[in-house]
């Protein structure tokens, strides 16, 4: 689809759902990818397949709401050319189901912790080494919820919509120096995630599939394809952009 031979891409949250179809998506088209997580297990996992199938990748533990943790699996990929060219900041957590005034103070920081620090700290890191080396292309991963709203998750609405706003700055901010910076923003998507709302509120999913255009879930490797695009070259013009990938949800 997309050469992207001899680059060098992080992807966080790449021990599951949509991070490791991305992984494995950008290593099936020459990358070599750093696969960040805290679980370890999973990690092994991704990198498994990806070698299975010629690849090449190297997992890193990492929490992406400590910086030390972020900075040194940044240091691992800069550690395999001296470069970094492709990142894709995924990590995310669906938070609590409640309407606003139930939610939790330490729920609320929990979540926007790990889906909005955890981003802002990767660019952080991840635009000095890019724009230090002519440039490169981060995606990081938003919602139809950072979007509009999402009624009964609050804190995780709050967040993606931060992410959206992260990104539009810093690609306004990094575009001389060929730095890019977009968003995916996918509607509900066949993760781990989703199955844990599943368990708890079945009703949740059922009444996104009744509203979606499209008439389903979308699959991980549907957001990894985007992902891929915004990756290469052919998106050189692309940059600032909060792109849905959601069967239409959003058009209507």
């Amino acid at each position: 689809m997309y050469s992207l031979e001899d680059k060098v891409a992080f992807v966080t949250g790449a021990a599951s759902g949509i991070g490791r179809a991305s992984a494995v998506q950008l290593a099936s088209e020459g990358a070599r990818v750093v696969l960040a997580d805290v679980d370890e297990k999973g990690l092994e996992g991704t990198r498994a397949t990806i070698e299975e199938a010629g690849g090449q990748a190297v997992s890193v533990a990492c929490d992406v709401t400590q910086e030390a943790d972020v900075e040194e699996a940044i240091d691992v990929a800069l550690g395999l050319e001296g470069r970094l060219d492709i990142a894709h900041n995924n990590a995310g957590i669906e938070g609590p189901l409640a309407k606003l005034p139930n939610v939790s103070v330490e729920d609320f920081e929990r979540v926007v912790s790990i889906n909005l620090k955890g981003v802002f700290l990767g660019l952080k890191h991840q635009i000095p080494v890019m724009a230090e080396n002519g440039g490169g292309s981060i995606i990081n991963t938003a919602s139809v919820a950072g979007l509009v709203a999402n009624q009964g998750a609050s804190p995780y609405s709050a967040a993606k919509h931060g992410v959206v706003g992260l990104t539009r700055t810093a690609a306004a901010e990094w575009a001389r120096k060929g730095v890019r910076v977009n968003a995916v923003c996918p509607g509900w998507t066949k993760t781990p995630m989703v199955e844990r709302v599943d368990e708890w509120n079945p009703k949740v999913k059922e009444g996104y599939k009744a509203r979606v255009p499209a008439g389903r879930l979308g699959d991980p490797e549907e957001v990894a394809a985007l992902v891929v695009f915004l990756a290469g070259d052919e998106a050189a013009y692309v940059n600032g952009a909060a792109l849905p990938i959601d069967g239409a949800w959003t058009a209507v």
